[in-house]
């Protein structure tokens, strides 16, 4: 690919794309773009040097980003093809080019560390690169959600180490070529890419195919998809299951924290501690200590045991991912990312082993119409393993509304008592309700108010 001095994005407000964009202005390019509504991410940008826009007419397109000859664009399948702008560079000869396309290039020559999944890989890629930085690998890393141990979603490492979140969305992973590849779980979702489960399962066995020869595929124990016929090295594992890793002597401690062993195929590596709770994230930790595995054994490097060690237990996890508010005998709060039924079960069953004595009480704003048509049920079996329900108006995000398909739909299905409340209402309605184990569920705008009800909940605590 050619060098370019202006690159402009397309959805630069996007968790992905915006790492993109800093990784650019990292290396001293102009970098402008387009969303629809400013937001942290993109204030962030702008105070980096970026120049944001969120008006989508051609004009707002700053004039040194109109030329073909300097400028490249860079955009997010969440665009509308006939957006204007995307209109204007397609027709105006522009080198016009898929997030994924961009990754792809800048994972080249990278020793690339991938994870995969329905849901899990924010959290197992967030710590794939945080245990390369505490074991001393120092890598670089793109990631989809904000680490709080980096501060941020894009790592600069002085090693050709490279851990990314591999999108399935619109296919994006499959511009990746991993040396490492992890897939978390395969589950029925964007069906309205892919139609069917069939060709979401078809999609992940073609991402294990780019895997490099002599890599490693690390897949969750019951995932099955088409494995690579030769050249790679193929593991399993889970969270408390016999397979080559796995997480073994699990104690529960106060506050949802766990001690336990993690099992590999050369031993057992004791007296884990993860800085963060939940069941599932030692699940998660499993997935990323067994990259970490992978990519010494081919590598021909030592795993530094008591540093990998010393990193779990520093691991402060990501923004909107169990992410706790409050955390008192009285009160607890947290918000977490989930927005698919599966990892919506598994998150409300971790808080359930954490808090097993406790009322809880599940808030969950849906994401997309389409998501909530095809999965309605399976939502609705999720949020029953909570004590009460609470759903908000769908998030639309890129689409249209559908006919009859309303977060009602969801609500008529749950077990337990159930009611529908609008977003900026949430707080006023908690307030006047017995509350004990609050948590805020989904991958729309529901985070814009949790600071509304973690001070209404905490004067309660």
């Amino acid at each position: 690919m050619r060098e370019f001095d202006n690159i402009y994005f397309m959805g630069i407000g996007g968790i992905g794309m915006s790492a993109l964009a800093r990784y650019f202005l990292h290396e001293g390019k102009a970098v402008a773009g387009y969303d629809r509504t400013a937001t942290p991410l993109t204030q962030a940008l702008e105070r980096e040097g970026a120049i944001v826009t969120y008006d989508d007419e051609v004009e707002s397109v700053p004039e040194a980003f109109r030329n073909p000859e300097t400028t490249m664009v860079v955009f997010t399948p969440a665009v509308p093809s006939d957006h204007p702008q995307m209109q204007f560079f397609r027709e105006g000869g522009f080198l016009v080019e898929k997030r994924s396309q961009m990754l792809g290039h800048l994972s080249e020559g990278k020793y690339v560390m991938a994870v995969a999944g329905t849901h899990g890989k924010t959290t197992t890629s967030t710590l794939i690169a945080w245990l390369n930085e505490a074991t001393g690998a120092n890598g670089s890393a793109f990631l989809g959600g904000i680490s709080k141990n980096f501060g941020g979603n894009l790592v600069l490492g002085s090693s050709d180490r490279l851990a990314v979140e591999a999108d399935e969305f619109d296919r994006s992973f499959l511009r990746l070529s991993p040396d490492v590849a992890v897939i978390t779980a395969v589950a029925a979702d964007h069906l309205d890419i892919y139609g069917t489960f069939e060709a979401v399962v078809e999609a992940f066995g073609q991402f294990a195919a780019l895997i490099k020869k002599g890599g490693h595929l690390i897949l969750k124990k019951g995932v099955e998809i088409a494995l690579p016929k030769e050249d790679v090295h193929i593991w399993r594992y889970a969270y408390n299951e016999e397979c080559d890793f796995y997480a073994d002597n699990i104690t529960l401690c106060e506050g949802g924290y766990y001690n336990y062993d993690i099992v590999t195929p050369d031993g057992r590596i004791t007296d884990c501690r993860l800085g963060i709770p939940g069941w599932v994230n030692i699940e998660n930790s499993v997935a990323a200590v067994a990259a970490m595995w992978c990519a010494a054994r081919s590598r021909g490097e030592a795993l530094d045991l008591d540093l990998l060690r010393r990193g779990l237990c520093e691991y402060s996890g990501v923004k909107r991912r169990f992410e706790f508010y409050i955390n008192t005998p009285k009160q607890v709060y947290m918000d977490d990312y989930a927005h698919h039924p599966e990892e919506l079960e598994a998150a409300i069953t971790s808080v359930r082993r954490m808090f097993p004595t406790r009322h809880l009480t599940a808030i969950f704003q849906p994401h997309l119409y389409t998501r909530t048509r095809d999965l309605y049920e399976e939502f609705a079996a999720a949020l029953s393993h909570a004590d009460e329900a609470i759903l908000v108006p769908i998030y639309p995000a890129r689409e249209l509304p559908i006919e009859g398909i309303t977060s009602e739909i969801i609500a008529d299905r749950v077990s337990v008592p159930c009611t529908i409340c609008e977003r900026e209402n949430l707080a006023a309605y908690l307030n006047e309700h017995k509350t004990d184990v609050v948590v805020t569920f989904g991958a729309g705008n529901i985070d814009a108010y949790c600071e509304d009800i973690a001070a209404t909940l905490r004067k309660k605590a």
